[in-house]
């Protein structure tokens, strides 16, 4: 069978996309990638801020001593080169439309 004929037999099956109810979302602060040359490591942090009281003095004091900040990863997503090229062109297609639909400082006049 010729790939003419097996593309003309395809039969495209639609997704049912699935959320679990218990997959909670989570706000990534900070994000890796990282490229292996046959595949895209994409990695996801949460940074939750210190609390930090006091006066002014007392705040510095406390940052001084932190030294550091932990951060979570909360996802960790591999990707081909070919899906990546499709992800990151859906993220700028929709990046736009959102910067688009945004009202300008001009419009608040």
């Amino acid at each position: 069978m010729s790939e003419e004929t097996q593309d003309a037999d395809a039969l495209a099956v639609p997704i049912e996309w699935q959320i679990p109810e218990d997959l909670t979302p989570r706000y990534a602060t900070n994000f890796i990638v990282q490229n292996t040359g046959h595949e895209f490591v994409l990695s996801f942090f949460e940074v939750r801020p210190p609390i930090i009281l006091g006066n002014p003095e007392e705040q510095r004091a406390q940052l001084e001593k932190l030294g550091s900040v932990s951060a979570k990863c909360i996802a960790q997503i591999v990707l081909s080169p070919t899906r990546m090229a499709e992800f990151v062109r859906l993220l700028h297609t929709h990046h736009e439309r959102q910067t688009l639909e945004l009202p300008s400082d001009s419009d608040e006049e």
